[in-house]
């Protein structure tokens, strides 16, 4: 968006030329708990002052403490922490392979994994190579393989395509790049089942959905425990630093020996420090909650708008796609206008706009925001 942006605090940012506007992206839900949350930023300077990144070489203070707690909040056996997101997809696709070969015992270099259609875990070659999406692909290639896509929300279609080598189902509970996409009610208890059938793996992406975006602490809990594996990220970092983790089943865990994997920043103090505290902030303010109850009455003040410029309006939690008729506007055309009245977000796929504030924002912000979406359907709808 054409938008050069200087200063932020809560849910509101400032442009270099002093303009105010209100963040209905956060980051991809990296700023849940708005920018420059002062608890984050404490802890952030606190831990300065004590050690920064040793290497995971050493043991520090902060790290076992952190991971204890990603454990015990997700359900989760063991976290390997990382830095980005894409990075806790990589790791979780090692584990997978690895798991399948010394566990499963799939033959050496016969590994499989199955993926959703549509689907976004990141930008890594080997990511890429399994997108649906060939402006994510252009150019990259050659692609290592492995991969079988089958239809997003399809459990039959994941049963047909699991054979003796398929070791994991890697999806997102819902879908984020793709607009917003919720499965139908059941599919992932179905997949749960279909996996434990096969002695396949269900990994799930919550980097975008995890920590309170869709009105529970993890998307997968609408409907089941907890999965085999899981990937987090974006938010656990408190929108200052980059920090995520791959958590999984003990067995799946232990196939890492020393030297295998690792990472310099990974789990560092300063990392272990925010993710702490993320984490924190996320249950004393009840994050979560929040997110399903403002982001109920965000939606149900979308559609009382009753505008024929929505074709659909979609969501869970504070985490709502929009698709705009493009034969009156483009849904980058409309976020274009949103900018001119004070509210930033961003298209997908050209026809569906993504309102995704900080779960920290207040109904009175929402109130806020309304009339100036309202005036811009009015505006663009003539």
């Amino acid at each position: 968006m054409p938008v050069v942006l200087a200063r932020g605090a809560g849910v509101w940012v400032w442009d270099v030329d002093g303009n105010k506007y209100l963040d209905f992206l956060s980051a991809y839900s990296a700023v849940s708990a708005g920018h420059g949350n002062p608890r984050i930023k404490s802890v952030l300077a606190e831990q300065l002052e004590r050690l920064d990144v040793p290497s995971r070489a050493f043991y520090t203070d902060r790290l076992g403490t952190f991971v204890e707690k990603l454990c015990t909040f997700s359900g989760m056996d063991k976290a390997l922490p990382m830095n980005t997101g894409t990075e806790a997809v990589e790791t979780a696709i090692k584990a997978a392979r690895r798991w399948g070969y010394d566990v499963k015992g799939i033959p050496d270099g016969k590994a499989r994994i199955v993926v959703s259609e549509h689907n976004f875990h990141g930008r890594s070659t080997t990511i890429c190579g399994f997108s649906s999406e060939p402006a994510y692909k252009r150019g990259f290639g050659p692609f290592d393989g492995g991969f079988d896509t089958i239809p997003f929300g399809d459990a039959a279609a994941l049963e047909n395509a699991i054979t003796p080598q398929t070791c994991a189902f890697l999806t997102e509970p819902m879908q984020g790049e793709a607009g917003i996409i919720l499965p139908p009610q059941g599919w992932l208890k179905a997949v749960q089942t279909i996996c434990r059938k096969h002695n396949v793996l269900l990994i799930l992406d919550e980097i975008q959905t995890g920590l309170g975006r869709t009105g529970k602490n993890f998307a997968f809990e609408h409907e089941i425990d907890h999965p085999d594996g899981l990937t987090l990220g974006k938010a656990l970092g408190g929108g200052v630093y980059p920090v995520s983790a791959f958590l999984a089943r003990a067995d799946v865990m232990d196939v890492f020996d020393p030297g295998s994997h690792g990472s310099t920043f990974g789990g560092n103090p300063l990392a272990a420090a925010i993710g702490l505290e993320a984490l924190a902030i996320l249950e004393d303010e009840d994050l979560a909650g929040r997110s399903q109850d403002l982001g109920a009455y965000l939606k149900d003040r979308l559609m009382a708008l009753n505008t024929r410029l929505f074709r659909d309006i979609r969501g869970a939690g504070l985490w709502i796609g929009v698709d705009i008729d493009p034969d009156i506007i483009s849904a980058r055309s409309f976020c274009g206008h949103l900018k001119d009245k004070g509210i930033l977000c961003k298209e997908t796929h050209e026809i569906t706009v993504r309102f995704a504030p900080p779960l920290t924002i207040t109904r009175a912000e929402i109130d806020w925001a309304m009339p100036q979406i309202e005036t811009v359907c009015r505006a663009v709808s003539r």
